[in-house]
Order: structure tokens, then sequence, then C-alpha cells
């Protein structure tokens, strides 16, 4: 399938690793142009060198996300250096896991600038350049528990229940310009997230190729997506036991 995006520029947070490389390896097969951002400088100039080695054209920037000023520098680097900007991938590092009565104020409000506010932010920068493009696709990275809350991380249900919320209002705000906004939600990926929350043990059942999701991410922000919008995607191996 033809995705339709070739030449597009892409931004992809926190895409060093995990699920974040992969999509920005997927939407850079796919012919776009890729700024690349995480806060590892090693790891991040090797996911831009292996998208260097499949063609790609790439662009590498060290920055932390939950800066507040960080995603109006990255959106202006992104425009300055490629001259515009029409997908957006929004990923961040999850939240330590803990119990929720354990969860303080400080550690509940860190988990929403992490992984909610922050993304508001990426797309209030990106928006006014999709726009003037009269096309856009935002994608935000989350996780499963959007659908389905998980024991023992309740910073990160909390947050990113948080975010779904508001995408799912603000999607309906953007449409009519071209633009659509949507969730990918994962479960269990083999990613180095996902070994630290097992503390290093095997996985108990199937678990995801990261390379997959990817390219889930990516038709999310292909041309033929253009009617999927104000959707969480669940990516999880029907893992949850919900019928929404």
């Amino acid at each position: 399938m033809d995705l339709a995006i070739r030449d597009r520029v892409a931004l992809v947070t926190a895409s060093s690793k995990g699920l974040g490389r992969a999509s920005a390896l997927a939407l850079a097969e796919e012919g776009c142009k890729v700024v690349l951002c995480a806060r590892g400088e090693d790891a991040l100039m090797q996911t831009a060198s292996d998208i260097e080695a499949v063609g790609g054209d790439v662009l590498a920037i060290v920055d932390d996300v939950t800066d507040p000023e960080a995603p109006a520098r990255l959106v202006a680097s992104t425009v300055e250096h490629f001259g515009g900007l029409h997908i957006v991938v929004g990923n961040a590092g999850g939240p330590p896991p803990g119990r929720a009565l354990d969860a303080t104020d400080e550690a509940i409000m860190a988990a929403v600038n992490a992984n909610l506010i922050s993304s508001v932010r990426l797309a209030r920068e990106s928006l006014p350049h999709m726009r003037s493009a009269g096309w856009g696709r935002i994608c935000y990275i989350t996780s499963s528990s959007v659908k389905q809350p998980i024991p023992g991380l309740a910073l990160s249900n909390t947050a990113r229940t948080g975010l779904w919320a508001w995408m799912k209002t603000a999607a309906q705000d953007v449409y009519a310009d071209g633009i659509t906004m949507n969730m990918a939600c994962p479960g269990g990926h083999d990613t180095d997230r996902m070994k630290e929350l097992r503390g290093g043990a095997a996985p108990r059942g199937p678990i995801g190729d990261p390379l997959d999701f990817g390219k889930i991410v990516a038709f999310l922000c292909s041309e033929p997506a253009k009617f999927v919008n104000a959707t969480a995607l669940s990516v999880e191996g029907g893992s949850i036991a919900g019928l929404l």
C-alpha cells in the first residue's frame, strides 16, 4: 500500500529507542523527512544513522520534550530545516510504577506534565503549520491503559487517560482543516520500558514487535487514514477485556 506521505515532514519525539524509534523508521521508509528528538545523544545519533542507511532524510535534535520550552524549539527547528511540518508523533517515557493511593501530589503533577501537558504543547505549536499546509497528522503513542487501567501503573493510567480525553475533544476542532488526531495504544512490546517494568523477567504471554507497531503509527499518519480521526487504536494482542 502506498501511504502517500513521501516528502512529508515528520517530527517524532522520544524517538531514539523503542516505539518512538520504530515509528520514525517506518515513516522514513515511507519517504518522510524525519526529525528525531530524545535526551540521550548516543542512541539518538544511532537511530539517525539507521534512517540514513535506508536513504532517509533526517535531523536529530537532543532535547527533553517535558521542558515547557522544548515543543516550540523543536517545531521551530523542524520548520527552519525542512520548510514545514505535516506529521507529529508525540511520545514520552512513562512515569514510574506505583499504587494510586501512594502517589504524591508532586509525582502526579510530574506524570501529567510529561505525558499530557507536553503533548498538548506539541500540538499547540504544530497546528499552525499544519493548517497553513491544509494537511496534518498528529498521532500520540500512549498505552492500552486508556482503555483499561493497568494495575500498579497509577501515574501512567491517570496522565494518559487525561490526554485521551483532551485529544478526543481537540480532534473535532481540527478535522475540517484537513488534520487528524489519533492515538496508538500499545500493550506489551519488546522495549526497554517493558523490560524495566518486568524487572528483567521474561514476558508471560505474547509480546509485540516494535517494528510492527511503527508501521501502524505510519498508517495513522497517512493519506489513506484521512477518515480515521479522534480514535485510540489498541495494539495489544487482544489483552483488553472491554468491548469499547
